[in-house]
């Protein structure tokens, strides 16, 4: 009898955990595929707007954001870059699991899940695993107007030489007013997030995104002129945390949520 009341407590303390971490921020899985033909990109493409999106869907995942390089990039290579948010790291882990269940999504994907080896629907897809930072802890859809094709969505990656000062530059987005700075100039941020699997670590993600390019560069320039700025990068315990930065500049696709 007392083993099982203490499974019953232990099986309450994990179930509190669990709610726990599904209302205290997000997790996100940010996953590029990279093409060497158009056949390739077709293919995953369609699974993506017809299996995949309907399938998470179903498992009350919204939100996701499906992306294309802008034409300015000077990347040969077509790839497409999908954004998946997760309430809990227990659900990103069970994903996999709950769409084989899913006869709909099987079926509706047959091409690309069950591509022969010499006709692969990819030539190499990479993933990178991300924890929301504490004061964004939830995706924000932004609400842009004009043409999708038209938009910019600004993916930045900022490596830091070590751990110690990753974890600065995280208290500069959050304790240090960066966040809250990008929220008053109106950058329209999708997430923060720290980087807890992926190759470039240690480092930190974050997606912004503009109306168009003009109104990303008008962006940038109030921010690189803002006095919140000025102050905040001269402050030594800021300086020097990032040692090299990323940008891609996408697009949403016409089937991605925003």
């Amino acid at each position: 009898m007392k083993s099982f009341k203490l499974l019953m407590l232990l099986a309450a303390i994990i179930a509190l955990i669990s709610s726990a971490d599904a209302s205290a921020k997000e997790f996100y899985q940010l996953k590029t595929y990279t093409f060497i033909s158009v056949k390739q990109e077709a293919v995953t493409d369609n699974y993506i707007k017809a299996a995949f999106l309907p399938a998470i869907k179903r498992l009350g995942i919204k939100n996701a954001g499906v992306f294309k390089p802008r034409l300015s990039e000077t990347d040969t290579l077509k790839r497409t870059v999908l954004l998946i948010p997760f309430a809990s790291f227990s659900q990103f882990q069970t994903l996999q699991e709950e769409l084989a269940k899913d006869e709909t999504y099987l079926t509706a994907g047959k091409e690309y899940l069950n591509a022969n080896f010499d006709q692969p629907p990819y030539l190499r897809t990479e993933s990178v695993l991300l924890e929301a930072f504490k004061d964004m802890p939830f995706i924000k859809a932004p609400a842009l107007e004009g043409a999708r094709a038209n938009r910019v969505y600004e993916l930045r990656s900022y490596e830091s030489a070590t751990e110690a000062y990753h974890n600065s530059k995280v208290d500069m987005f959050n304790a240090g007013g960066e966040i809250i700075l990008f929220e008053r100039l109106k950058f329209n941020a999708v997430f923060y997030a720290r980087v807890i699997s992926g190759p470039k670590m240690p480092n930190l993600m974050y997606m912004i995104s503009f109306a168009d390019e003009a109104s990303r560069k008008a962006h940038w320039d109030s921010f690189s002129n803002s006095p919140e700025w000025t102050k905040l990068k001269a402050l030594p315990k800021y300086l020097n945390t990032v040692s090299h930065i990323d940008v891609s500049l996408l697009y949403p696709t016409d089937y991605s949520d925003f």
